[in-house]
């Protein structure tokens, strides 16, 4: 992951943002006493399943673009969606220039499910890995890449697991699985001035989307970092402020699931990330992302560091998430 978290609103600001949440905190009641938990948990998420695409995401070595290992997990994630049958499968090749001149080959890959459906939602998660390690202690181990086993695996594993839970039992509505590249390529020098400098793999995308109108997603849902021991996900400022509708279906299906305790109903930090992007693009996208750890008070303690590996990925917390946003998919119905 990217960018600094810009730790603590102003005063007032927290303030507005706490009557906010307030009202989220309404809604979820009121849908929780007309909707049992029992007659909401739909699909099959498997956490042990989705482990093991993690595990199988960091067997490769990072995932850098340019690289080998990078290359050989692009396969491996369309594989994956091959063997989960999705109607549609797009591969969008691309070279884009980072902020000291690389030159990244990169890979965004898409999987649809019921294309021909104009009422559709986006799942995202980048695939890549940050190549090095900005927070790592070790001041000699910082220019070595990554394992990335939360920060890049731990979102494609969940929507791999999603999308083996799709293929089994059918959305009502049109879902849009997207994995792209180049978000952790960024510069962390001066922080909120380099903004431009991550998610290059959604920059692109987003300005070749294949989409009409008609067709284009009601919203999107990011997951970033959504493995780390004992997470905990607060509101995203951004998601909060600019893609509401989103953010309010995600922590209300937690709670209804009884993962209130996970998906924390209060704000967090504000996060360049690939939901921006997205939303800028026209689908207002929410970001689910661990940004108040309870150690750090930002970004999990593993974060840009070579602790980033498979000993601190937590299988609750995939579960977690990935029940959630698989339930948000099957109670997204189409309007007629």
């Amino acid at each position: 992951m990217k960018q600094s978290i810009l730790k603590l609103l102003c005063a007032a600001l927290l303030v507005c943002a706490g009557s906010a949440c307030g009202n989220f905190a309404k809604s979820n009641s009121e849908q929780s006493q007309t909707s049992p938990r029992s007659s909401l948990i739909k699909g099959t998420f498997n956490s042990d399943s989705a482990y093991r695409y993690i595990s199988e995401q960091v067997a490769f070595g990072p995932r850098v673009p340019g690289t080998e290992s990078h290359d050989a997990c692009a396969e491996y994630i369309i594989d994956k969606l091959r063997q989960f049958q999705a109607d549609s499968i797009i591969v969008q090749n691309a070279t884009v220039t980072a902020y000291n001149g690389d030159q990244l080959p990169i890979t965004n890959i898409m999987a649809q499910y019921n294309p021909e459906l104009n009422h559709r939602i986006l799942l995202v998660a980048h695939w890549d890995t940050r190549p090095w390690a900005d927070n790592e202690a070790d001041l000699d181990m910082r220019q070595k890449p990554i394992a990335g086993a939360n920060d890049g695996a731990s979102g494609t594993a969940v929507l791999l697991e999603i999308a083996r839970s799709l293929d089994l039992e059918a959305p009502a509505c049109g879902v849009d699985l997207l994995f792209v590249d180049a978000e952790d390529y960024g510069n962390s020098d001066g922080f909120g001035n380099n903004s431009d400098t991550w998610c290059l793999g959604s920059q692109y995308w987003t300005k070749h989307m294949p989409y009409t109108a008609a067709n284009r997603p009601r919203y999107g849902i990011l997951l970033d970092m959504v493995g780390g021991k004992n997470a905990r996900f607060h509101y995203e400022t951004f998601s909060y402020r600019s893609a509401s509708v989103p953010t309010a279906k995600v922590w209300s299906e937690a709670k209804r699931l009884g993962y209130d305790n996970v998906f924390i109903n209060s704000l967090g930090g504000s996060v360049t990330d690939d939901h921006m992007v997205i939303t800028a693009a026209g689908i207002p996208t929410t970001d689910i992302i661990e940004t108040q750890n309870e150690q750090t008070m930002t970004f999990p303690p593993t974060w840009h560091t070579h602790d980033d590996n498979l000993d601190n990925i937590d299988k609750n917390s995939l579960e977690a998430v990935g029940r959630t946003v698989l339930n948000v998919a099957y109670n997204e119905i189409p309007s007629k």
